[in-house]
């Protein structure tokens, strides 16, 4: 298939970089957009060569957004996938949450999807067999926590975002949500102390399917949304979690 682009966000680090790695294994040539870790965005280059192409930005300015899209646009065409994975965690009690941290939070994790899409949704509407845009979530879209007032609150409008797309872009371009449960991420391992034993046995308590995921049954799931088994699916979540968050 011609016009083989894919736009990944966050796609140097965690579940974007074998978000990345999926989508150049599947042919496509990937832009994965970093925001400030230029060291694992270079590792990602080394590996992958050309089949990537790293390019830094911060996805909660629109003004870098639209600029960074018509780059993309001048240079390879409409992406037939764009991946929203990027996003922000700054977490802490809501009485004392700084107008800021709300800001930054909602900014990155839901106007950036917003205004990546926006970008390119035009020039994808037009791509000879459909495009697809695949929006990363989290389970507490659909599960509150504690401290995290900011963050769930962008999820779950990210959640409603994705169906909302999907109404306007169809049928042309498709848009789900891929929504990661316990995936081994420095960061997953960091917040639920993975480390200590005690504290992984409640974890692994929790899912049926008593075991963590992995990055790349989360690039499974990807490789699912984008291809085409998945061409009568839009507007839905697809949750990846070991059945942990089937209630």
């Amino acid at each position: 298939m011609p016009n083989r682009i894919a736009v990944v966000t966050g796609g140097t680090k965690g579940i974007g970089v074998a978000l990345s790695r999926r989508l150049a294994r599947l042919g496509h040539h990937v832009v994965a957009v970093y925001r400030a870790d230029k060291a694992a965005a270079d590792l990602l280059s080394e590996e992958l060569g050309d089949r990537v192409e790293t390019v830094r930005l911060d996805v909660a300015d629109p003004e870098a957004v639209t600029a960074f899209a018509e780059r993309v646009l001048s240079a390879h065409g409409a992406p037939r996938v764009l991946v929203n994975n990027a996003g922000r965690n700054i977490d802490g009690p809501f009485l004392e949450m700084a107008d800021d941290d709300w800001r930054q939070v909602l900014d990155a994790n839901l106007s950036g999807p917003f205004y990546l899409t926006k970008a390119f949704a035009p020039a994808m509407l037009g791509l000879e067999g459909g495009a697809s845009v695949v929006n990363v979530g989290a389970t507490t879209a659909i599960r509150p926590r504690l401290n995290g007032v900011n963050y769930c609150a962008s999820k779950a409008g990210l959640l409603h975002l994705t169906k909302c797309l999907a109404l306007e872009l169809a049928p042309a371009v498709r848009v789900n949500c891929l929504i990661p449960g316990m995936i081994d991420t420095e960061e997953m391992r960091t917040r639920y102390r993975v480390a200590d034993p005690t504290a992984r046995a409640e974890l692994l308590a929790e899912i049926p399917q008593g075991r963590i995921g992995s990055p790349e049954e989360m690039a499974d799931a990807l490789e699912f949304l984008v291809g085409d088994g998945a061409r009568y699916i839009t507007g839905q979540k697809l949750i990846v979690d070991g059945g942990q968050f089937m209630w």
